[in-house]
């Protein structure tokens, strides 16, 4: 069986990472002013300068249940069946028209990944891992919805302006954490993400600290693959998260941007570490 294995935009897997697994993508839609662009279309530099220019967040829309059933109908021309992994139902109303898209189709699987970012890609990955072995896409769909629950995916963020202008904190968190120099952490729990501890100084500290505790936290890792992911960062941000992952023992470690979508709602210097941790078990 020759099977599709598909993800959004918000996965934010590079482009040789898309060729090597093979993975299908749909883009979000990304609107700066009267402008509509495909979420891949605009470098974040480029959307980081839109909103330090006009002081407005872009607007990125959800994919519609037309949207995803043509596309899945195209990828059928080719493949017998398609698994996708959406982006959490809690943060978008895109996974829930996936699913109805793939409800009126035969052979097409939805999983909701109660995640985004490179936790999609992580889930993305282990299925067409799964895919290669052979495995059916019902069982491939399976497999990855119950890996789900065993992701850690975090970020730290160095800006509240862009949590502010989108609404998830008060003016007066805003003016605090710009005195103070508090970077919170952002946690996916339950499919939705949540402030959970704060952290201040330089962002090189910070991202120790993040690091150190994330693995003190998730101490039972997959240490087969993990993702460093921002939209921007310092050269020693990205070498401290690297060296606390290479002395953590992880084998492949993968550094990424984070696309336009991802980018639009955390801003700059925003950077996670993001794996399975459940050890490897996947049984």
């Amino acid at each position: 069986m020759k099977i599709a294995i598909s993800a959004e935009s918000t996965c934010d897997l590079n482009k040789e990472l898309i060729e090597k697994y093979d993975i299908k993508i749909i883009p979000y839609k990304i609107i700066l002013g009267d402008k509509t662009f495909n979420d891949g279309e605009l470098s974040v530099e480029e959307i980081f300068n839109y909103v330090d220019n006009t002081k407005v967040l872009p607007k990125t829309t959800a994919i519609n249940e037309y949207e995803y059933t043509e596309y899945f109908k195209s990828l059928k021309k080719e493949y017998d069946a398609v698994v996708h992994i959406a982006l959490s139902s809690g943060i978008t109303s895109s996974c829930g028209n996936a699913i109805r898209a793939a409800d009126s189709l035969e052979n097409v699987y939805v999983v909701n990944s109660k995640t985004l970012s490179t936790g999609i890609a992580l889930l993305a990955i282990y299925a067409r891992e799964l895919a290669d072995k052979g495995l059916d896409a019902k069982t491939i769909f399976e497999k990855v919805s119950k890996r789900t629950e065993s992701l850690q995916v975090s970020f730290v963020i160095e800006r509240l302006d862009y949590l502010y202008k989108g609404g998830r904190c008060s003016g007066f968190q805003l003016f605090g954490a710009n005195i103070l120099k508090i970077r919170p952490r952002i946690i996916v729990k339950d499919g939705k993400m949540t402030k959970d501890k704060m952290y201040h100084g330089s962002m090189g500290m910070v991202v120790n600290k993040y690091c150190a505790d994330v693995l003190k936290e998730f101490n039972n890792p997959d240490l087969t693959r993990v993702f460093i992911t921002y939209p921007t960062a310092t050269i020693e941000m990205a070498s401290n998260a690297r060296q606390a992952l290479i002395e953590a023992g992880f084998k492949e470690i993968i550094e990424t941007r984070a696309g336009g979508t991802i980018a639009s709602h955390c801003g700059g210097n925003t950077i996670g570490i993001l794996y399975f941790n459940d050890g490897g078990k996947t049984e």
